[in-house]
């Protein structure tokens, strides 16, 4: 009889004197993982707005950075009066008229991007892939922020249970000159090839992560797995 694989939720769920402090930790990433990646591409395009605003003298530019940074308050105003499911709907109005009316300027291209990412938090996957995967185009000679949209791809697939794809998008990360996230890719690519059963993947994911990162916020479990 062919052994019962044990899954990683049942590996989570064994008495706490069984349970390392990484297994603690990825349990709680897990749970909140959409909320941690909306938090963070939030915080991450907050500033790439405010940068943009300083740095595009063209009157377009300008009025795109200015809506989009009045659509993102306005959002945020509404998420906490109606709720995420009435709060999304409203913004994916405006979000779509930004991107429809400036679609070749930055502002417009950076309103996909942030229309993808309210779209995987209210639980409409696949219009924030198809939203990701045009801002890839977008900002194909832009590594950060491409980088970013690649780890949003990966989680996305990954929500789906469809961890080819997902491993597909963060090995591109990795394969990149940028190291931007590339600490967080081989750590999902660590957790996602265990997850499918190739251990030795794992453990060199694992392993990439203590030789090149030594300050990374994930060598503690790194260190730990390979």
């Amino acid at each position: 009889m062919a052994k019962k694989k044990v899954t990683r939720k049942e590996l989570l769920n064994e008495p706490d004197e069984f349970i390392t402090f990484s297994a603690k930790l990825l349990k709680i990433m897990a749970t909140y993982k959409v909320q941690l990646l909306y938090a963070v591409g939030l915080l991450i395009l907050t500033g790439i707005i405010f940068s943009g605003i300083s740095y595009f003298s063209f009157r377009s530019e300008g009025q795109a950075f200015a809506l989009l940074e009045k659509t993102i308050k306005n959002h945020e105003v509404s998420l906490k009066k109606n709720g995420p499911e009435k709060a999304f709907k409203e913004a994916k109005i405006d979000f779509v008229k930004i991107i429809d009316k400036y679609s070749g300027n930055r502002g417009g291209k950076i309103a996909r991007i942030e229309l993808a990412n309210l779209s995987i938090n209210a639980g409409d996957t696949d219009s924030a892939i198809d939203l990701y995967s045009q801002a890839l185009q977008d900002f194909s000679d832009d590594q950060t922020i491409k980088n970013s949209i690649l780890s949003n791809l990966g989680y996305a697939y990954e929500g789906k249970n469809d961890l080819q794809s997902a491993v597909k998008y963060f090995e591109m990360i990795v394969s990149e000159p940028d190291t931007f996230l590339k600490d967080e890719a081989l750590f999902n690519l660590g957790r996602i090839y265990a997850e499918m059963g190739n251990e030795k993947m794992s453990r060199d994911a694992y392993k990439k992560i203590v030789s090149d990162f030594a300050g990374s916020f994930y060598l503690p479990i790194a260190k730990e797995r390979s």
